[in-house]
């Protein structure tokens, strides 16, 4: 994220120079209504309508080919046109993937009934994470495979979509065997055309309500446009 003066900061500068710092130092306010994109692998936050100059060019989420846990393929033209809660697990974790499965089922109670809206979790440990033992764990969280869909494949392909597409977990994880291992907390919110446009704590309910509020400003921006 990009860095902006800290508030007691700001407040110091203004008791010596008066308000007009203390405008100079509060962050640019972002258009009302909208969300950012975030094209970059630092995580700042860029506003741009279809109009602008540029936006044809903003990242999306490249080609791929995985497989859920129904061992049905899945590409990025399955995101095409819908907005996608997309993270990063592994069956085996015991730590912070149990709170972040229970966050993607509570979105999927939300949206059981809206087809519009994807929940996508890969499996950062694709060795062990065979379709049947997707299937398996998928059924133990109460995944609805038309609404969350958990998937596996070619671990070299997962991970590059991970650090280079999602910019998730930019610094390794815990090692497994000795390996670079990815174990990251985010969920990834993504538009109907596979832009990034808001990055959460999966392990927290709060962030949850965050992404409900931000879906609503994607489906509102999907009907304007």
């Amino acid at each position: 994220m990009s860095h902006q003066p800290s508030l007691a900061h700001c407040l110091l500068l203004t008791t010596a120079a008066g308000l007009a710092t203390l405008a100079a130092c509060s962050p640019p306010q972002a258009p009302a209504d909208t969300l950012p994109f975030f094209p970059t692998p630092d995580w700042t936050a860029r506003w741009m309508q279809p109009s602008d100059p540029g936006y044809d060019k903003i990242p999306q989420i490249p080609a791929f080919t995985l497989t859920d846990q129904e061992g049905h393929p899945l590409t990025e033209k399955n995101l095409d046109g819908k907005i996608t809660v997309a993270n990063f697990f592994f069956s085996r974790c015991r730590n912070i993937c149990p709170r972040m499965s229970a966050n993607m089922r509570l979105l999927q109670d939300t949206y059981k009934e809206d087809d519009r809206i994807l929940l996508l979790s890969h499996s950062v440990d694709p060795e062990s994470d065979s379709v049947p033992t997707l299937h398996t764990y998928a059924i133990t969280q109460g995944a609805d495979p038309s609404r969350w869909r958990l998937v596996t494949g070619d671990r070299q392909q997962i991970y590059a979509l991970a650090r280079n597409a999602y910019f998730a977990g930019n610094t390794p994880g815990p090692s497994v065997s000795g390996r670079d291992f990815l174990h990251t907390e985010d969920f990834i919110l993504l538009d109907a055309r596979r832009h990034i446009r808001g990055l959460y704590n999966g392990t927290l309910r709060s962030e949850m309500d965050r992404i409900r509020e931000d879906i609503v400003i994607l489906q509102k921006e999907s009907q304007d446009h």
